[in-house]
């Protein structure tokens, strides 16, 4: 990736150089050499020196632009014709996965995050993690089908899951899939792909996702609540996403252990036994009979909601986040949203704003895009050289 940057050049003064031109050229837009030298700071001749080697790496294209093309014939040029330029987001692509209980989804983009397609599948619950493994890659072989994207044109690949995850991409406790704990996911992914593969639990990307582009945009200190009948959840500390030291924040849906209250298959339980299967089905049937007035249901409705808003209070207490984001299936209860505020208000000492997630079900997948171009853009303004160990 240093190479494609510099064109080979390992001089730090062109890397920075390089660096800051690209910086101004990724918002899409075709600028002129002049709008360059002017938003870069750098001198004329620097600038082109540095184009052309953006240039031969296949970074950035000479375009010819409207104004030219649209002048009127016979008309003169007046002076030496301005030479426009563009970022080409076309060069290299990303991906984002999400390997969920219930279904995977694909999305891929260029180099800017315009998504060129997605793909989701349905997967049953019980599927084994080899099962689970070939249905990812089929279904990303699909999505590349589908938007003509190479495998060789791939630069970064993200995978969301649920479970807690190490940095190495293991995950080190996943109880939602079988075969999931103990799981080497990241080398047995990185087996398809020749470029970096990286993996993040699902509530941290959903996080990551709504402060990208939706319901937490410009908000700093935020908590996503992945809220299922085990919820999890994500942290933004300043903008920044916060793992905790082995991956495991978040995981509020372990607090029940503590005072070793109800299972989660037992909370919405309408009949003294557990949920059996313990699926969104089951829930869905439960939520829809409180709905229709059955006391018993609407009892079961309670004890989740509850649990739900000591969970997350427990987090707002300890993190005290500007925007509570409300996503997972459980975000379209009906008023799930104002009882979570109501008792947050009692619960801490400065209730946090409370909204729905604005992504539907694309979130996770959104978040590891984002985490994708993360990772390129780390290597493409990185100003040190390959190898000398700088973060």
């Amino acid at each position: 990736m240093a190479d494609r940057l510099t064109g080979g050049d390992s001089s730090l003064l062109r890397r920075i150089n390089a660096a800051v031109t690209l910086r101004a050229l990724r918002n899409g837009r075709s600028v002129t050499l002049t709008q360059l030298v002017g938003d870069t700071g750098l001198s004329r001749p620097t600038v082109e020196g540095v184009i052309e080697g953006l240039m031969e790496s296949g970074l950035v294209a000479e375009v010819e632009h409207p104004r030219t093309t649209s002048r009127q014939p016979g008309t003169r040029q007046r002076g030496r014709p301005a030479r426009w330029f563009r970022f080409r987001a076309e060069a290299g692509h990303v991906l984002g996965i999400e390997i969920g209980v219930h279904g995977l989804r694909v999305v891929v983009a260029d180099l800017t995050g315009k998504v060129l397609g997605s793909h989701a599948k349905d997967v049953a619950e019980t599927l084994d993690a080899e099962e689970r493994l070939c249905t990812v890659r089929s279904t990303v072989a699909e999505v590349l089908k589908k938007t003509g994207v190479s495998r060789d044109h791939l630069w970064a690949v993200a995978v969301g899951t649920p479970g807690i995850v190490d940095r190495d991409g293991t995950i080190r406790l996943g109880t939602a899939m079988p075969g999931w704990t103990g799981l080497d996911l990241g080398a047995r992914l990185r087996r398809s792909f020749s470029c970096p593969v990286l993996i993040e639990n699902d509530a941290n990307l959903a996080a990551i996702a709504e402060h990208w582009q939706g319901a937490a945009v410009g908000k700093g200190d935020v908590v996503f609540v992945m809220a299922g009948l085990s919820p999890g959840a994500g942290s933004l500390i300043n903008g920044r996403l916060h793992r905790g030291f082995g991956g495991a924040a978040g995981e509020i849906g372990a607090l029940h252990l503590l005072g070793q209250e109800a299972t989660p298959e037992r909370l919405l339980s309408t009949t003294g036994k557990p949920l059996d299967p313990l699926d969104e089905a089951a829930v869905a049937r439960v939520l829809r009979l409180a709905r229709e007035g059955d006391e018993v249901a609407q009892v079961a409705t309670d004890r989740f909601l509850r649990r739900l808003v000591h969970d997350v209070a427990a987090l707002v207490l300890a993190l005290d986040p500007e925007l509570v984001v409300v996503g997972g299936w459980a975000a379209g209860l009906d008023g799930v949203l104002e009882p979570l505020r109501e008792q947050l208000a009692l619960y801490c000492l400065r209730a946090p704003e409370v909204a729905p997630a604005s992504l539907g079900e694309e979130v996770v997948a959104m978040g590891a895009l984002r985490v994708a171009l993360d990772h390129v853009e780390e290597q493409l303004f990185a100003v040190d050289p390959p190898g000398s160990g700088a973060r």
